[in-house]
C-alpha cells in the first residue's frame, strides 16, 4: 500500500512537470481526486473492514446511516477530496466486503473498527464524520480513541429525545419485504424535507446491517459516547430534520460549551447529506481549517 501511495503521488509530480495547460491541470487534479481505491484493514476483533480511500491532505472519516453504506458519501466524498482532503469510508460490517460479528456487539466494537480504520490507513489523527447513526460510532470513536481523533463532525445527529414513532419509519424504510411505495412513506417522512426527491434513498438498505446496528446501539449506554470525547465538535444540523426538534437546536452545545460549534442547513431533512452536499461540504471545510493541526 505505501508504494500504490507513493506512485500516485510521484505520477500528480509528474504532471505538474510536463507544462500542462492551465485548463487541463484542474481537470487531472479532479480526476485525481476522483480515483477511489479499496484496502482492507484487519481490527483483530473477527472483523474485517474494506475502506474506499480518495484524495489527499487531512484525513476525514465517513460513517453512513443506519443500515446503509459508503456509496451514500460518493458525492460527498469527491468534493470534499477536491477541497483537498482524504477521505476515508468504512462499509459498515456486513456491507461490501466488511465483515465480522454482527450480534452480541456495543458500539465500542464498532468503534474498534475505526480505529483500526485510522491507525493502519489515515496513519493520522482524523476528523470523524458521522451521519445519523454513524454519529454514534464517530462519537464513541471520539471517546475510546481520543488519541485518535482530531475532532467530530455530526452531521444530522438526533436529540436525546425526539418524536415517538420516527424510529419506526427507520426500520419501515429499511424493510425490503414491504412494497417500495410503502417504504417510500416512510423514507420521505423520516429523512427528507418536503419537495426533496426521497426515491435517491428508496435502494442502499441492508436490513440486516440496520438490525445489527439498532442492537448495537441499544446494548450500549448513551452516557457512554454522547459527549463524542473532549476534542471540538460541530453540530452539523438540517432545519427540517424531525429527529432534532427546534427546541434541541443548542443542546449539545449547552452541555459541553465552546467546544461545540452548531451549523444549521435550512429547508434540509434527516436525510440532509443527498439533499444538500455542497453546504455540508462547505460547513466541514471551514469548520475544519478552524482546528489546531
Amino acid at each position: 500500500m505505501k508504494k500504490q501511495w507513493a506512485g500516485w503521488v510521484l505520477w500528480g509530480a509528474a504532471l505538474g512537470a510536463t507544462g500542462m495547460s492551465a485548463q487541463a491541470a484542474p481537470a487531472a487534479a479532479d480526476a485525481a481526486a476522483d480515483a477511489v481505491q479499496r484496502v482492507t484493514v484487519l481490527p483483530g476483533n473477527g472483523a474485517s473492514i474494506e475502506v474506499l480511500v480518495q484524495g489527499q491532505g487531512p484525513a476525514l472519516v465517513l460513517l453512513p446511516s443506519r443500515g446503509r453504506g459508503a456509496e451514500d458519501f460518493d458525492d460527498l466524498a469527491a468534493r470534499l477530496a477536491r477541497a483537498g482532503y482524504r477521505v476515508l469510508r468504512p462499509e459498515p460490517r456486513g456491507i461490501g466486503a466488511s465483515t465480522g460479528p454482527m450480534t452480541g456487539i456495543t458500539l465500542h466494537d464498532l468503534g474498534n473498527d475505526m480505529a483500526a480504520v485510522i491507525r493502519n490507513v489515515a496513519r493520522q489523527p482524523v476528523v470523524m464524520v458521522g451521519h445519523a447513526f454513524g454519529n454514534w460510532v464517530a462519537r464513541t470513536t471520539g471517546v475510546d480513541h481520543p488519541e485518535l481523533v482530531r475532532g467530530v463532525v455530526i452531521v444530522a445527529a438526533a436529540a436525546k429525545q425526539y418524536p415517538a414513532g420516527l424510529s419506526e419509519h427507520v426500520d419501515r424504510s429499511a424493510d425490503l419485504s414491504l412494497p417500495d411505495a410503502e417504504r417510500l412513506k416512510s423514507i420521505q417522512y423520516a429523512f427528507f424535507a418536503p419537495g426533496h426527491d426521497a426515491r435517491v434513498w428508496l435502494n442502499g438498505w441492508y436490513p440486516q446491517v440496520s438490525e445489527s446496528q439498532r442492537l448495537a446501539g441499544k446494548a450500549t449506554r448513551q452516557s457512554d459516547w454522547w459527549s463524542g470525547g473532549k476534542k471540538p465538535l460541530l453540530d452539523l444540523q438540517a432545519g427540517a430534520d424531525l429527529f432534532k426538534p427546534e427546541s434541541t437546536r443548542n443542546e449539545i452545545r449547552d452541555e459541553f460549551g465552546e467546544r461545540v460549534s452548531v451549523v444549521v442547513i435550512p429547508g434540509a431533512g434527516h436525510a440532509l447529506v443527498p439533499e444538500e452536499p455542497q453546504a455540508v461540504a462547505d460547513a466541514i471545510v471551514r469548520w475544519e481549517k478552524g482546528l489546531t493541526p
